[in-house]
């Protein structure tokens, strides 16, 4: 478990209030800076000027889907492998618990090359780069206050990391809670006030890229209330897929971190793979959001859901293999989509009913992620700032979430995510 901030009620300092605003603010940099390098990243890769990242895959020739990838994978690999021979890149959630020093300048590196992998394509988070980026800013923007405790610098610094999240998804309570309830593991008033102030600075801040809009839009269509059973349906099901999730992963991660000439190929291959998969399933590519938007669209058949469900965590095992470093949040999330959409596509095709696919789809995301991050709380609300469906949707989110996380909890205990797992 990482430390908590300290049990005693330490003051309101002005040194820490004008730190928190600092750290909102530089996040907000952090963010708004990735998300316009990735959106280069992806136009000069698969060769689109306007739209999503799916329009852009579907449009671009065959040679380019499968070349962009391995290209984009073997630049990373060797980023990676000039970084990682002399320096090393520390796991961030451990790093802010511990008493080590911030690599700034690695944790910044890391970051870009993190966007370079996931922009080609890569099937990896990329909120991992925009925490990073954060946390490292953060610490040198607040360097010179030095009346800052410990368990400040612990507090902004895991700060700074949920603000970054908050900021490129456009999900200001969500990236407030990821700071206390995944980085610090606390309800302490003093962190969660922080993490409040910080998340909604960057979000602003970065509302010059993301509009502050939902990162998924919503469909228009009715809803029934029905759905409150399926998410109890939903709930073994995603416990099922997050669990499988976690130990795919965790077997997928190397014992030791890949320093050789071995990571330009072995992240080309990876790339190869998923360029090719990319021409059946043009959703794989990235770090999930053009699954979800599919499935918000309900232009997923059953066969193509399936597939999903399978390809998707493989492909992410694959490029952690390889020796490739992002988040997994979304693609666990995308994971979960794809398993609420097989799932409710198979009870409409056997019953003959017309259950709501985007609901039931955010449902899965929202139980697969309460899983794989431990906390179904934050889940539940982080899926519903993603797309902003209506509120009374929420509840069943997090019927899900805390359904699927009760199961585990009964099947395997309380255990926290693995630090590094996070995001």
């Amino acid at each position: 478990m990482r430390p908590s901030p300290s049990r005693r009620t330490p003051r309101f300092t002005p040194d820490f209030f004008c730190a928190v605003i600092i750290v909102g603010l530089l996040a907000g940099f952090a963010g708004l800076a990735t998300t316009a390098v990735l959106r280069f990243v992806e136009h000069a890769t698969y060769h689109y000027s306007f739209g999503t990242l799916l329009a852009g895959i579907a449009g671009s020739s065959p040679v380019r889907r499968v070349l962009g990838p391995v290209v984009g994978g073997a630049l990373a690999g060797f980023g990676w492998w000039i970084l990682r021979r002399s320096t090393r890149v520390p796991p961030l959630a451990q790093t802010i618990a511990g008493p080590d020093r911030i690599p700034r300048r690695a944790w910044s590196v890391d970051a870009a090359l993190q966007v370079l992998l996931v922009g080609s394509g890569a099937s990896l988070g990329r909120e991992g780069a925009p925490r990073q980026f954060a946390a490292a800013l953060s610490d040198f923007g607040t360097a010179r206050l030095k009346r800052l405790s410990g368990d400040d610098r612990r507090i902004l610094l895991a700060c700074a990391a949920g603000a970054g999240l908050g900021a490129v998804y456009a999900v200001p309570l969500a990236g407030a809670l990821f700071a206390v309830r995944i980085m610090l593991n606390t309800w302490h008033p003093r962190a969660l006030g922080a993490a409040l102030v910080t998340s909604s600075l960057a979000v602003a801040t970065c509302s010059a890229v993301t509009h502050d809009q939902p990162d998924l839009d919503w469909p228009n269509a009715e809803s029934s209330y029905v759905l409150t059973a399926h998410a109890l349906i939903l709930a073994p099901v995603t416990l099922a897929v997050g669990l499988a999730f976690n130990r795919l992963m965790a077997a997928a991660r190397p014992a030791r971190v890949m320093r050789t000439w071995v990571l330009i190929p072995a992240l080309a291959a990876a790339g190869l793979v998923m360029g090719l998969c990319s021409h059946w399933w043009p959703e794989l590519p990235g770090n999930g959001r053009s699954i979800l938007t599919v499935s918000l669209a309900s232009g997923m058949t059953l066969s193509a859901a399936a597939a999903i469900l399978v390809l998707k965590p493989l492909l992410t095992a694959l490029f952690l293999r390889a020796g490739g470093a992002g988040g997994m949040l979304t693609p666990s999330l995308a994971t979960g989509a794809a398993a609420g959409s097989a799932l409710v596509l198979a009870i409409n095709w056997a019953a003959g009913t017309q259950l709501h696919t985007p609901a039931v789809s955010l449902a899965g995301a929202a139980g697969v992620l309460a899983v794989t991050q431990g906390s179904p709380i934050w889940a539940a609300i982080f899926v519903w700032e993603l797309a902003h469906p209506p509120l009374w949707l929420f509840p069943i989110f997090l019927l899900t979430a805390c359904g699927a996380y009760g199961l585990k909890v009964l099947a395997v205990g309380r255990g926290r995510p693995n630090p590094t797992h996070a995001g």
